[in-house]
């Protein structure tokens, strides 16, 4: 798949966002200072903006889900878009229409974005490979593949929350805990990590939940959560996917917690003014002792309202004049 490149239309502008790899280091940082600005002119009480009136969003659910779904409604909606959710269980993929059928009915529609998230790696890059000229497809999550937006949303809540990112990620330490193996999320953080010039990035999970190869994006893999997280600025923690877990990879819940989940001991072995972050929905007393989840220093919160911002700098970027918003 050359996904990186079909992102890109023939002015190096972003068309599609499919992936977080083969995204520029300045494209990053370009979306990371334009969310922050549309932020800024949404924190009122007006909380509209003009940019995308006149365009349609549809978004195109094939899993469950609440945060991504929602914040990418309220995202094209505070952009003035009209926002179309389509449900999936009541569409007519239920009575056998494919992908491609789909897809052509609704830009028969004159929708301009697609928002998918599919269980299958790939769905989205397929949607981008056959859209009309004019229509872009932005990925919400395909399989172990890739959830770019949620690795913006990460790369802007560590700018902006990690005391050492404001002088840039060179200097970070970040542990990514959990499932690894079934993980987007943890694809696209660290493809954003290394594009952003973090050096020190660690895996940390049993073996049987890290992918084979890893290594070769520039990670260190550790299988002690302890080693893993001694002295590290930012720890992401990873949902415990049991939906994904087709094979018997873990003895129990209750043996991973004790292995790999955050407690108040194992946080004390982190820098004192470290953060803790989880894509959500949290799994309490599995990934995370249930008091720590709402912390002082915990940014799971922040990370939802962020990706309203995230995702709505996305959509300008992509829909929007070139200028809107910058």
């Amino acid at each position: 798949m050359k996904t990186p490149s079909l992102q890109l239309d023939s002015n190096g502008r972003l068309r599609h966002l499919l992936t977080m790899e083969g995204l520029s280091r300045d494209l990053i940082l370009r979306l990371l200072d334009r969310a922050a600005g549309l932020a800024d002119s949404t924190s009122g009480a007006e909380k509209k903006l003009p940019l995308l009136r006149g365009r349609t969003v549809v978004n195109l659910f094939f899993e469950a889900s609440t945060r991504t779904r929602t914040t990418f409604e309220l995202a094209a909606k505070r952009l003035s878009a009209d926002v179309i959710n389509l449900q999936i269980a009541a569409s007519s993929t239920s009575k056998g229409e494919t992908l491609l059928d789909t897809l052509k009915t609704m830009e028969a529609m004159q929708a301009d974005m697609f928002v998918v998230r599919h269980e299958a790696s790939g769905a989205a890059h397929f949607f981008a490979e056959h859209a009309a000229p004019g229509v872009s497809i932005l990925n919400a999550g395909d399989g172990r593949h890739a959830h770019p937006t949620q690795g913006l949303l990460d790369m802007y809540t560590i700018r902006a929350h990690a005391p050492k990112a404001r002088l840039g990620f060179g200097g970070l330490s970040v542990a990514i805990v959990g499932d690894v193996l079934h993980s987007r999320v943890a694809r696209s953080d660290i493809h954003g990590l290394r594009t952003l010039g973090c050096a020190d990035i660690r895996v940390v999970a049993p073996p049987p939940l890290i992918p084979a190869g890893i290594e070769t994006l520039g990670v260190r893999v550790f299988h002690d959560l302890e080693r893993g997280l001694d002295g590290v600025d930012v720890v992401i923690l990873l949902r415990l996917q049991k939906e994904r877990m087709l094979g018997a990879f873990l003895p129990s819940l209750a043996e991973f917690h004790a292995d790999f989940g955050l407690t108040r001991e194992r946080f004390k072995r982190l820098k004192p003014d470290a953060i803790v972050m989880h894509p959500g929905p949290i799994n309490r007393g599995v990934e995370i002792e249930g008091e720590l989840a709402y912390g002082e220093r915990s940014l799971i919160l922040q990370q939802v309202t962020h990706g309203i911002a995230v995702r709505m700098a996305v959509m300008a970027e992509i829909l929007g004049e070139a200028e809107a918003g910058a």
